[in-house]
């Protein structure tokens, strides 16, 4: 905007090319042309030419009312104002105007563009624009307007852009307007001091080059890349400028004999194609010289494959692949699985015997479209395919005010809003100040890849590259995330740590627990603003006091946070007391102690001794046999304990055994869990419940968040066992309680 305006010529970044099917719009002859004020009434203005000739070369049958009419507002109400570089001001409306009539914007985002510094610069209102545009118009114009530094001081430039990107969510034409004019201010950069310059690139890099990557806009993402690069790194960029004019000036070009190559396999495929050679822009030549090393002639570009429909990327792909030498290695598939940017095309490539390798896109004209301007492309998302412009500048059918992308409550829609961008929503809301979000937005914004996992239901999750349970967590129940316990990832059992990949279906198991709550180490693996956000926040409400409360059982791992509010057992399972009424479990006992059974009796030999077995601790009802042991002792055993089959195998005989009228019995069960608070105390309750005395019990440090406890239970009906084994399952936290099965000698 004004305060970022200067003459391009006299800027460190001249030097960068400008790959567009229309030259540079010509500043001084523009700036000539709207001080002969403005034409009569009908009559398109010269200084407009440019942007209709390429508004006409997408959209040929378009109204040019509208942009007549903004034009004319435009030029009068920035009439007197200069820019930096000393041209009228109404020369940056006009070139961010054309570069994105050049990507392919419809008539409505051109008028809003022409538009968008009127209401920060000038006396015109947003009514104003509304009662001549129409409502979409005044959207898109407020949506860009930057809000004061005197309301919001050293706030302003987080929070315009929390206001910009919330208005984004409603229509992204707000964020393609925003990014064109981002484009011509740093094109324009050079009479700003440097620190400025360096400031702005730096923003420049941080927010804008990622959200036209998330958004597509490729043409202008890559500019955007060059004109930084220039700024932040201006050696680097001289000596990767001066590696582009080498390679220029060779004589050989073996990109060309490629091209030329490919032209005759496909034309004697009988193939329609179009072969074009696609210079790398300066970045992506650094970094393919930072990747290899030594650049050769194939390094500098890449092949560009057009066609007209989807099976003709696929056919162009078979004859390459069939006449040429591939590297299969470097195939990828981004039309059957296209990016969350909407980029699709075959990439592939192909070697010749000198071992030059040339890069080849393959895509359809319409994809390549897309490629280039991204949502841009896309037009208006909420108008109906054969919608017009009507005379006043608003969308036929809209309906006044409202606007086509008008919810029933008079909020605004996007049904084309991307998942990324759904995310970004949702945790600005709970970012708690405005340094926060733009840490965050920043944090955000680096993370460009992402990945798609399924609910249990069906549904899907988009989370970034490298998430966690903890992440996919957040995502789906925001602060009710707090009572997590656990996740099954295809079907196993998992900790909250895992990292998930793409495609992966995960359960997120849930406690009942009303006061359950996070854990510090969750924020070691929350990846997503969204659950670091709501960690932090949890953290902050509830401090952990300057001294920790003693814990009960095995000392804490290493790293583990053992401090907790008073009245509360947060972290890990082994600080976590029985319940006051709960009966206190002895963990000096090692395990099941040996008794002789008046339960159980030896058939034909009723005075003999018999022991039951500590490796399955055998109950009534359970089907079980004997084995004699030194003593004359016999030893019990369910019968699928793995000793039985151990002792059959080694020619031991069995002694046949049958359980008496006693039904008072003593057990050995293993419950595994995760870890949470007052998950002992819950487990030790429940027992008690059920009417079981805690013999022994141990409880082993926690592992990864999961939690094993083994205790022995005496039981005064063993037919009660399954309703205590029931009642154990059903305690939050826990998935598996099971009948001991030690690996124990029975000799």
């Amino acid at each position: 905007m004004s305060a970022e305006a200067t003459n391009p010529a006299t800027g460190p970044v001249s030097a960068t090319p400008r790959r567009r099917s229309l030259p540079r719009i010509d500043l001084r002859r523009l700036g000539r042309a709207a001080l002969l004020g403005s034409p009569s009434r009908g009559r398109l203005p010269d200084a407009i030419s440019h942007v209709v000739e390429a508004h006409r070369a997408h959209h040929p049958d378009a109204d040019l009312e509208p942009l007549r009419r903004a034009y004319v507002l435009a030029e009068s109400s920035h009439r007197g104002q200069m820019r930096k570089s000393g041209e009228p001001y109404i020369t940056h409306p006009l070139a961010v105007t054309l570069i994105l009539a050049e990507l392919g914007a419809e008539t409505t985002t051109l008028t809003a563009s022409l538009l968008h510094d009127t209401v920060e610069d000038t006396d015109v209102t947003l009514d104003q624009v509304r009662e001549q545009f129409g409502e979409e118009v005044r959207y898109l114009v407020d949506g860009v307007t930057k809000l004061e530094k005197v309301d919001y001081g050293a706030a302003a430039e987080p929070e315009t852009f929390r206001k910009m990107l919330v208005a984004t969510g409603s229509d992204v034409r707000v964020m393609s307007i925003k990014l064109a004019d981002r484009l011509h201010n740093m094109r324009t950069l050079g009479v700003m001091r440097p620190e400025k310059q360096e400031r702005i690139a730096k923003v420049t890099r941080d927010v804008l080059i990622p959200l036209a990557e998330r958004l597509g806009v490729q043409a202008l993402k890559t500019e955007l890349e060059d004109l930084v690069f220039a700024i932040l790194h201006p050696e680097e960029y001289e000596r990767t400028r001066e590696l582009i004019v080498d390679n220029a000036s060779r004589a050989d070009d073996p990109l060309a004999e490629f091209a030329d190559a490919m032209r005759v396999v496909l034309r004697d495929a009988g193939i329609q194609a179009e072969v074009l050679i696609r210079p790398r822009h300066f970045v992506s030549v650094h970094r393919v010289s930072r990747k290899r090393g030594r650049l050769r002639g194939c390094d500098f570009g890449r092949l560009l494959v057009l066609v007209n429909e989807d099976a003709d990327c696929y056919a162009v792909l078979g004859e390459l692949h069939t006449c040429m030498t591939p590297v299969v290695s470097e195939f990828k598939d981004f039309i059957a699985v296209p990016k969350f940017n909407l980029y699709q095309s075959l990439h592939t490539a192909v070697a010749r015997e000198d071992g030059q390798v040339a890069e080849v896109l393959i895509r359809t004209h319409q994809m390549h479209k897309v490629a280039e301007a991204g949502v841009v492309a896309l037009g208006n998302p909420y108008a109906a395919p054969a919608e017009e412009h009507s005379g006043d500048g608003t969308s036929a059918g809209t309906g006044g005010a409202a606007g086509p992308g008008a919810a029933a409550d008079g909020e605004r829609v996007d049904p084309t809003r991307p998942g990324w961008l759904s995310r970004l929503l949702d945790w600005q809301e709970a970012a708690p100040d405005p340094d926060t979000f733009w840490s965050t937005l920043r944090e955000d914004l680096a993370q460009d890849r992402e990945i798609t996992v399924f609910r249990p239901d069906g549904g899907t999750l988009g989370l970034p590259e490298g998430a966690t349970c903890v992440d996919a967590a957040y995502a789906q129940y925001g602060e009710d995330a707090h009572a997590c316990i656990g996740a099954r990832v295809n079907g196993r059992l998992a900790t909250l740590s895992t990292v998930l990949r793409d495609g992966d279906t995960v359960q997120l198991l849930m406690g009942q627990d009303p006061a359950s709550e996070p854990s510090r180490e969750w924020l070691e693996h929350a990846h997503t603003p969204a659950a670091r956000i709501a960690i932090q926040r949890w953290l902050a409400a509830h401090p952990a006091p300057a001294e920790p409360e003693e814990a009960v059982g095995p000392a804490p791992r290493p790293g583990t946070d053992t401090q907790a509010p008073a009245g509360s057992d947060r972290g890990a399972e082994t600080t976590a007391r029985p319940a006051a009424d709960a009966p206190a479990p002895d963990f000096s006992a090692d395990g099941p102690a040996s008794r002789s059974g008046d339960a159980i009796t030896v058939v034909g030999r009723p005075d003999a001794g018999v022991r039951l077995a500590g490796c399955c601790t055998p109950v009534p009802a359970d089907e079980v046999t004997g084995f004699a042991v030194r003593g004359g002792m016999v030893t019990v055993h369910r019968v699928e304990c793995a000793a039985v089959a151990r002792m059959a195998d080694a020619g031991r005989p069995a002694v046949d055994v049958r359980w008496g009228d006693t039904t008072e019995c003593r057990v050995t069960l293993v419950a595994e869990s995760f870890g949470r608070p007052h998950l002992l105390a819950d487990l030790t309750e429940a027992m008690a419940l059920e009417g079981a005395e805690i013999v022994a019990a141990t409880v082993e440090p926690p592992s990864q968040q999961r939690v094993r406890h083994t205790y022995t239970l005496q039981l005064p009906d063993a037919a009660h066992l399954p309703h205590l084994m029931r009642a154990m399952r059903n305690v939050p936290g826990v998935y598996d309680v099971s009948r001991a099965q030690h690996h124990a000698s029975a000799s």
